[in-house]
């Protein structure tokens, strides 16, 4: 395990009540795999304002639906080390990700690109999900995502950066533009100013929850766009 950058050895009960995870450097970092699609990489997380650090494209994808996840208010990558026997022998995993809730619990969670898991996966997956649970944790396989909500919170994704927020005035008049349910462009023209000014805080409140949309469905000018008290 690591706390404040310097790894430590400790029992995980005492561990998990008093390690702040969420704030510790990975314990290593993704190696560069020759024939990967996806090379080791960092995330800029608009939760946290800090770098997140991912080794494939599925942790990648699972790192940005997460930072938009209204549930999370930390994410950390590999900040822990778990060891424990079975049958006789030590055995080891670094979770990929260990996630803060809003309620204060906390997540463990691996990343897969298959749909369906490995003999080994599920028994790695039954084992810390006991290891979790013992001191109320939560651990999570997180899979394969719909391809258009993966575009769509991709694309939006680019309008995180509170750069992109336009301002307290815009922000107040996208959601009177948006109060009641209507297309995307009909709401901007509502909006009093240049719309190459507009859609990006159109953008950025659409990830931020401040504004909502069916993600399920291809984006385009007509898709309905509503306040969240809407």
């Amino acid at each position: 395990m690591a706390a404040g950058g310097t790894p430590e050895c400790s029992p995980w009960s005492a561990a998990a009540a008093e390690v702040p995870f969420e704030q510790c450097p990975p314990l290593k970092h993704f190696p560069v795999r020759k024939g990967k699609r996806t090379a080791p990489g960092w995330w800029w997380s608009a939760t946290t304002g800090r770098l997140v650090h991912y080794g494939s494209g599925a942790m990648r994808l699972h790192v940005m639906l997460l930072d938009r996840d209204p549930r999370v208010t930390y994410l950390a990558s590999q900040p822990l080390e778990l060891r424990w026997r079975e049958r006789g022998e030590v055995r080891t995993h670094v979770p990929q990700m260990m996630l803060r809730l809003a309620d204060g619990q906390g997540v463990l969670a691996d990343c897969t690109a298959g749909e369906e898991l490995s003999q080994r996966q599920r028994s790695l997956a039954a084992v810390l999900g006991e290891v979790c649970a013992a001191v109320g944790w939560r651990y999570w396989v997180l899979g394969p995502v719909d391809p258009v909500y993966r575009r769509n919170v991709a694309w939006l994704a680019g309008y995180r950066h509170p750069r992109y927020h336009g301002g307290q005035r815009l922000a107040v008049t996208l959601q009177e533009s948006f109060a009641g349910r209507r297309p995307l462009w009909e709401g901007v023209r509502r909006t009093v100013g240049d719309p190459m000014v507009v859609l990006p805080a159109l953008f950025h409140a659409l990830w931020a929850g401040r504004l909502s949309a069916d993600l399920g469905a291809p984006m385009h000018e007509r898709m309905p766009v509503w306040a969240r008290s809407a």
